[in-house]
């Protein structure tokens, strides 16, 4: 009979003595540490936060990029009965020290990189600063203490970490997630997509982020299977030497990662010339020309992968038929939210249904809340051991979140099939009311302006009734196609903005029809899982 931990603490203990030989954590070109090395990593920082003053409860910081060290660190504060507050590597210095403080955290693990912004900041609560990449205290004002406390025993309740995220709403806000949300989670991940031992991860978003950290991190430690790192930003010149040299089995990303795979580089080979063109306008041979190139794309990631995960915002639509058609490649889909640790619903390799996240995964129980006349859809109710149980030091905001019979409001709209499939409208704070009453998600209208050649993101608002589309055009494949026209960019642009308002009005109906289209200069700000910062620029002032 397998035994299920209940808490950080117990799994710590179970995986480094029933994995104690095999491989742990390691970057790609690194040396790897075995799971007993884990073991006593965690037990030497365990020692060395005791020692100044951190006990069970107390709030400890970590900020840097991927390394082993990071889930030594993690793994060691948890399982001692202390909170972890993992910070994304990307927060401002405004936001790290209102983060700090509102966190009432008292030591930070940080990263050679990072470590020298902290200089200037006012976190008087901190009193403990470690270098992450080392291990080391470089600065404290605590006075070391030799006598260690007695062992603290985690119960499930306790609470594990307070996850920070400004998300698409510009608004820190500090999710509170227990031993018991967390384990209840690696379950339901288990029960849908099993892991053995002998599975190899390679790790590309940040740890910090519940999506990483629970299906990356967590999930690969309670299996005792390996996790590599980058030490550089996954770039194709960094990502591609890396794939061939540790042939993952296990992946997880973002949808932009594998978009901008597809548009940069599968969709001009397929119509890389007239003929190509001609002949992947026709249904039953692009179905084959996206299976030739999936296996393709396959054997580039290491021909051995058996998940290729894709959560943290809508896969566009054409992409994801490439990947239908292709069979060979993967790919699964994920839905979930921060405070429901993360995942909420998921379909594995093989079952997966076009633009559906899955069913709820097992022990989750969802439900549509009516919020408008469509009786088909509605905001996306949660209910689950997953669930948070709120917001740290903020009871108006949890009583928000939660209904009176205490369902979760995900904020996010959806409806389901007959089969239980759940399907992601957008979010209810970002739906537009049209002018008769209609609903009118701006995420459906941009996966449409996406897929319009030469663009590169896009962003649909509401201004004074109308409905404008904010678009970033390739520049660097213009150009390419502005030295070959020999005609000037921004006349170049004027044209494909009047293309592309014109295409986008023929694929939508009356009322999502967009009235402008503004070309930007320069990228839209993003969040660490690369979505667009919405609300930067929703009701902008000017």
């Amino acid at each position: 009979m397998q035994y299920h931990p209940q808490t950080l603490q117990q799994m710590l203990q179970q995986s480094v003595e029933k994995y104690s030989e095999r491989r742990c954590f390691s970057f790609v070109d690194g040396n790897p540490i075995t799971y007993a090395e884990l073991g006593k990593q965690a037990g030497e920082i365990q020692q060395l936060l005791s020692s100044y003053s951190i006990k069970p409860g107390d709030k400890v910081a970590i900020w840097g990029h991927n390394m082993p060290t990071w889930g030594a660190a993690y793994m060691a504060i948890t399982a001692m009965g202390a909170v972890v507050v993992p910070l994304l590597p990307d927060f401002s210095k405004v936001e790290i020290e209102n983060v700090l403080n509102h966190s009432d955290s008292k030591a930070i693990f940080a990263s050679k990189r990072l470590c020298s912004k902290l200089e200037e900041l006012q976190i008087p609560n901190v009193s403990t600063y470690i270098l992450l990449d080392t291990l080391s205290v470089y600065r404290s004002t605590a006075t070391p203490c030799a006598a260690l406390p007695e062992p603290y025993t985690v119960k499930p309740s306790d609470l594990a970490a307070i996850i920070y995220t400004s998300g698409t709403t510009g608004k820190n806000k500090g999710v509170m997630l227990t031993h018991r949300n967390l384990m209840s989670q690696l379950e339901m991940v288990r029960n849908l997509q099993p892991v053995v031992k002998e599975d190899v991860f390679l790790s590309l978003l940040p740890l910090s982020h519940t999506y990483e950290n629970s299906l990356g991190l967590l999930t690969p430690l309670l299996c005792g299977a390996s996790v590599y790192y980058l030490e550089k930003a996954p770039t194709p010149s960094v990502l591609l030497p890396a794939v061939e040299k540790i042939r993952p089995t296990y992946m997880l990303t973002v949808p932009m990662i594998i978009e901008k795979i597809f548009r940069g580089k599968i969709l001009p080979q397929l119509q890389a010339n007239a003929a190509l063109r001609l002949l992947y306008a026709i249904p039953p041979l692009r179905k084959l020309m996206h299976r030739k190139a999936a296996r393709m794309l396959y054997q580039t990631f290491g021909g051995r992968l058996k998940f290729f995960g894709i959560g943290g915002a809508k896969l566009d639509p054409v992409v994801e038929k490439f990947l239908i058609d292709g069979k060979v490649f993967p790919y699964a889909i994920g839905y979930g939210l921060t405070e429901t640790a993360p995942l909420i619903a998921g379909a594995t390799p093989g079952k997966v249904k076009h633009q559906s996240t899955g069913p709820a995964l097992k022990g989750v129980t969802m439900k549509i809340h009516r919020v408008s006349s469509k009786a088909d859809e509605g905001e996306i109710w949660v209910k689950g051991p997953n669930v948070m149980p709120g917001y740290y030091k903020d009871q108006a905001l949890t009583s928000e979140a939660f209904s009176n019979d205490g369902w979760f409001k995900t904020g996010d709209l959806g409806a389901f099939d007959r089969a239980g499939n759940l399907y992601i409208k957008g979010r209810l704070k970002n739906m537009i009311l049209g002018a008769s009453g209609e609903n009118i998600y701006p995420e459906e209208i941009e996966s449409v302006i996406n897929n319009f050649r030469y663009v590169s993101d896009s962003l649909v608002v509401e201004q004074k009734g109308r409905l404008v589309a904010m678009v970033r055009f390739n520049h660097q494949e213009l150009e390419q196609k502005l030295h070959e026209m020999r005609v000037e960019a921004e006349n170049y642009i004027e044209q494909l903005k009047a293309e592309l308002k014109a295409y986008v009005n023929s694929q939508v109906n009356r009322f999502s029809q967009i009235s402008v289209v503004v070309a930007l200069p320069s990228d839209f700000e993003k969040t660490s899982t690369l979505k667009i910062k919405r609300y930067l620029y929703v009701n902008p002032k000017n």
